[in-house]
């Protein structure tokens, strides 16, 4: 990459999710949110490695690879990142997750200057989805 090429690049950040079963992540994840996968790899044994966009805001997922220390909440027991997904209408997407099979830990409300609720995907992965409130 030269000079010009490397100034053109801007800086991001953007969580990687290990899962069990990718191929299937994200299926679940373009019913769940409506993403777009924006690139995909694929061994030759299935495994996949995706980066998925939401209305521009991406996030990558990968199968787990415990030789590469990279387990999924189902292989820990849980996870120690919750993901705040911010769309214009909280409730339609919330729905629209548990239509695709995530499970409700919070049902949509209002609170704390947000209307917020709090699903888990079918592969463990913790996602907070609403929009701060307008005063």
């Amino acid at each position: 990459m030269n000079a010009v090429e490397a100034r053109s690049v801007a800086c991001s950040v953007a969580p990687m999710l290990s899962v069990r079963n990718g191929a299937r992540a994200v299926e679940f994840y373009k019913a769940a949110f409506g993403a777009s996968e924006v690139y995909r790899v694929e061994d030759p044994g299935g495994a996949v490695v995706s980066r998925l966009a939401v209305d521009g805001a991406e996030f990558w997922v990968s199968d787990e690879s415990p030789e590469h220390a990279n387990f999924s909440p189902q292989s820990l027991g849980g996870g120690t990142v919750r993901m705040i997904l911010t769309v214009p209408d909280p409730d339609a997407v919330f729905a629209r997750t548990l239509a695709a099979g995530a499970r409700s830990v919070v049902a949509v409300e209002e609170a704390y200057g947000w209307r917020l609720g709090r699903v888990v995907d079918p592969f463990g992965h913790h996602w907070e989805i609403g929009r701060p409130l307008v005063a």
